[in-house]
Formats: structure tokens, sequence, C-alpha cells
């Protein structure tokens, strides 16, 4: 008994708080999903009644029909489809190349060095528009497809979250293979890398949402309306004098499809990688 009473007295306090706090903030993230799906099924004087009304009068599928015969979809997913993949592949490459060099190799000045990558963290995405867009421009890629991706290839975030996950690793692999003959490359390539897929699907996946949902970076190498991915295609169904939000609803409803068939496939990567990383919590 008296072991007993001092297994109840160790034990932590009621959780019950936390669950209820976390129940209401789930609740607060759901809300809007579920009112954009009750939109997209009612008319445009139902979505802009005051006072609102939750359940459309009849679920009708109109807004989707008005959304594909009024956006050019397919080419606008073409489009952002090859932007996604390019930025992707090339973030991945040169993020996991840099954060293997920061991790294992001593050269001088990496410290310092890694420093300001880090700082540029710091440094709001926009002041770089002019400088990429002169880029752009004079190597004569607006309204290409290349453009909308290279920009987006070097992250000093994906830099910083591989060097993380090699940080991690054991050295004695990294010793072995070397021992074995292997090259600086070669450990990196068949030893390291694949110890790091977790991570690079982690990177993968937020490079993937943070291209996919661009959307001043287009209309500025864009000009002429050529190569513009989907949210472009979504920003034009916001009108002056009225939106059919409706249609602006089904619109988006349709353009998350993809990213969240990518991260049901990708999710226990993703979180095996922002675990391993020391970013979770």
């Amino acid at each position: 008994m008296a072991e007993s009473a001092a297994r109840r007295r160790g034990r932590p306090a009621a959780t019950w708080p936390i669950h209820a706090i976390l129940i209401v903030a789930a609740f607060v993230m759901v809300v809007p999903f579920v009112w954009q799906i009750l939109t997209m099924f009612k008319t445009t004087p139902e979505a802009t009644r005051i006072p609102p009304t939750v359940l459309p009068e009849s679920f009708t599928p109109h807004a989707f029909a008005t959304f594909f015969s009024t956006t050019p979809f397919w080419s606008m997913f073409a489009v952002s489809t090859g932007a996604l993949v390019m930025r992707v592949a090339g973030q991945l490459a040169i993020a996991s190349l840099a954060g293997y060099a920061f991790a294992r190799i001593r050269f001088r000045g990496r410290e310092p060095l890694f420093g300001l990558f880090v700082a540029m963290l710091m440094v709001p995405s926009q002041l770089f528009l002019i400088g990429q867009y002169g880029l752009v421009r004079d190597l004569g890629l607006l309204d290409t497809l290349p453009a909308l991706a290279i920009p987006g290839m070097f992250s000093a975030f994906g830099t910083f979250l591989m060097r993380q996950a090699f940080l991690t690793m054991p050295k004695d692999y990294e010793e072995a293979a070397r021992l074995d003959g292997a090259n600086a490359f070669q450990v990196f390539w068949h030893v390291m890398l694949p110890m790091a897929r977790p991570m690079l699907a982690a990177l993968a996946v937020l490079t993937g949402l943070y291209s996919w949902n661009d959307l001043l970076w287009p209309l500025i190498v864009s000009p002429s309306g050529e190569n513009r991915p989907l949210p472009v295609g979504l920003a034009g169904l916001q009108g002056q004098f009225g939106t059919d939000y409706p249609t602006l609803m089904a619109g988006a409803f349709v353009c998350s499809i993809p990213l969240v068939i990518v991260f049901l496939v990708l999710q226990r990567q993703f979180f095996a990688g922002i675990a391993s990383s020391g970013l979770k919590g």
C-alpha cells in the first residue's frame, strides 16, 4: 500500500488542461477548411449572404465547372509541377553538398561562413527580389520555366537542416569508408547521403510547399503572362468589384490536392527528419 501510494504521489499532474487546449487549437485550425468545403457547394449569393449561412441550401458542383472553364488549369498545373521538380531537385543537391561540407569538411573560415548563412535567415526574402530579377533578366530567362525555379534552389535554411542531419551521424561509418579507399565524394554519396534520407524528405516537402504556393516571384519574372503557375490563376479569380467565392474555394481545394498527396506519401520520413534535426517541439 505504501509503495502504491508513493507511486501515486510520483505521478505527474493531470494532463486534461493540455488536452483541452489542444482540442480547442485543433478546432480553430479545422474550422477554416470545413468552411472552405461548405462554400464550394454554395451559390455566390449564399456565400456573400449576411448573416452567413453555414450549410448550402443545395449542394451543387457548379463552382468546379466555373473554375475549370475560366482558368487554364492544366497548363498552369504543368508549370507549377515543372518549377516544383526543378526547385526541389536543385535545392536537395545544393543544400546536401553544402551541409556536408559545413558538417564534415574542415576548411579555413568554415564557422564564420556558416554564421553568415544563418544570418541570412533573418533577412526578408523580398530584399533579394531586385537582385534576382536583374540576374534572371541578364541571363535572358524572363517568361521561362527555369526563371521560376533557379532562385529557389539556394536556401540557407535547407543548408542548416542538412548540416544538422550530418552532424548527428556517427563518424565510424565515414572513417570505415575512408579506410576502404573511398574519397570525400564517395563517402558523401554512398555512405552519408543514404543515411540522411529522412531529412531529405523533410526538406523536399518544405521546399515543395513553398514552390507550389509562391505568388510574388512568378508575377515578377513572367510579365507577359506566360509560364505562370496555379497561385497566379487563383489570384486572378479575385475581382476588383466582386469575387466568386465558391469558385475561388473550389480552385484552392483542387490546387491543394497534389500537396496533400505528396505529404501523405512522405509524412513518415518528414517527421523523422524534423525530429532528427533537433527542431521538434
